[in-house]
């Protein structure tokens, strides 16, 4: 049984720093993704982290958002600098066998953190 638990999330004043954290249970597969969706809005993929821990990124997000994982531990985090009014979403941990990266084909998802940017 595979499981997904984001925490982190929260209200931040712009240009302030949160760090997201995604603990996982089972065996999810290699790939690990965060994604945002904001009201009214599409989700769309913020970073992603595979197996041998090449990572990418959106553009919105590049110089400012760092992801990396913690295989010991099991979790994934996502350090997230520079805050901006913008960044403003329910953010989703993600995780799969297969690298999807930023596109939303991810099997295993968590129930999601607010991040609020003010």
């Amino acid at each position: 049984h595979v499981q997904l638990v984001e925490s982190g999330g929260g209200s931040v004043d712009v240009g302030g720093t949160l760090t997201l954290s995604c603990a996982f249970l089972g065996s999810p597969g290699s790939c690990m993704g965060w994604f945002r969706q904001a009201p009214g809005k599409e989700r769309e993929g913020v970073a992603a982290i595979d197996g041998i821990r090449s990572t990418k990124y959106a553009d919105s997000v590049k110089g400012r958002f760092t992801i990396s994982r913690d295989n010991a531990k099991n979790t994934v985090y996502l350090q997230m600098d520079s805050l901006k009014p913008e960044d403003t979403a329910m953010h989703y941990c993600a995780a799969d066998p297969n690298r999807w990266w930023l596109l939303p084909n991810y099997s295993f998802w968590g129930q999601g953190t607010q991040v609020t940017v003010s």
